[in-house]
């Protein structure tokens, strides 16, 4: 994990200040030309940056910090009464708030019977986000097998990801999957796996399902040399999330660890420049989810590190505006 230090980037004294110029900042000015309005939101996801999860406290943390957009928590969804699910979704659409994706909740990369158990619950949380209108959930693909090749792995990913997919699109639900990039990840193991943009292309093809397409993420984006031109091949209904995060100066791509990274733009290692002028140019309208693996984040205040966060989200997506 990064070593940056963010200890002067505020004062617990500054955290409102922090968040209120970011609400202004964050939404398209209305002069903007229609082609050009940004469609992403930035999205509060507390448990990327190390901040204990809080559903029912959401709108209020989003309000406060500036966000756009909130993880949906299929489990407290179902908790509530229709009554109380119709008042959250008020007081969201008063706050200006849209959801934003939540994980997906198989484990696809194991055995058999973890599958099979975790795909027998999945239509209940398809149904929570079904229920009060979430249509987004992620996933990620180990780049590494000890004991699949790559191709008895593509067959497995594809036969699961199809069932999958099935359930989540019987409920309205689509479904993003990350790549893996970093040359020190796919490596790791025995058996190499999809690590590119061009591979997860494969693999979305061999699926065969319109409700499947990308995570994107910019260390992963930056890790596997893509180029903006590589983004520009994608539509925006290809992409349901994206990761903003940097990477660490001084260290060549190829020896880039996954876990070692930064917030948006804190280095300027990565392009984001160039990230998010494709995704303005594709027409993504989903979440930016920060997630930078700083240790130095979860040893503060739950307050002040998402005044953090929302300060560099605020900062990545000023560069398109």
């Amino acid at each position: 994990m990064t070593g940056l230090s963010r200890r002067n980037l505020m004062a617990s004294a500054a955290t409102t200040a922090i968040a209120a110029g970011i609400a202004g900042a964050m939404v398209g000015d209305d002069n903007t030309e229609p082609s050009r309005r940004r469609k992403f939101t930035v999205c509060l996801a507390p448990g990327m940056v190390g901040v204990p999860d809080d559903p029912a406290g959401a709108i209020d943390r989003a309000t406060r910090f500036g966000f756009e957009s909130i993880e949906p928590s299929p489990q407290f969804i179902a908790k509530l009464s229709d009554a109380q699910l119709q008042d959250f979704l008020g007081r969201m659409r008063e706050a200006k708030l849209v959801w934003g994706a939540t994980g997906l909740p198989v484990q696809f990369r194991g055995d058999d019977a973890a599958f099979g158990r975790d795909l027998k619950a999945l239509p209940d949380r398809a149904a929570s986000l079904q229920r009060a209108g979430a249509t987004r959930m992620g996933t990620w693909l180990s780049p590494t097998s000890s004991s699949l090749t790559y191709l008895a792995n593509f067959r497995q990913h594809a036969k699961r990801i199809r069932e999958v997919a099935k359930v989540l699109g019987d409920h309205g639900v689509r479904l993003g999957m990350e790549y893996v990039a970093p040359k020190t990840s796919w490596t790791a193991r025995r058996y190499p796996f999809i690590h590119t943009m061009a591979e997860m292309k494969d693999l979305l093809a061999e699926i065969g399902r319109d409700n499947v397409g990308f995570v994107l993420d910019s260390w992963h984006w930056y890790t596997a040399q893509e180029t903006v031109d590589d983004l520009l091949t994608l539509r925006g209904s290809d992409v349901l999330q994206c990761h903003l995060n940097d990477a660490p100066a001084g260290v060549p791509v190829d020896q880039q660890v996954d876990n070692r990274r930064g917030l948006p733009c804190s280095t300027g290692v990565i392009d984001m420049k160039g990230f998010l002028t494709a995704m303005l140019k594709i027409g993504y309208d989903g979440p930016l989810v920060c997630e930078p693996f700083m240790p130095d984040l979860r040893t503060r205040p739950p307050d002040e590190t998402l005044a953090i966060v929302a300060a560099s989200m605020k900062k990545a997506v000023a560069l398109v505006e």
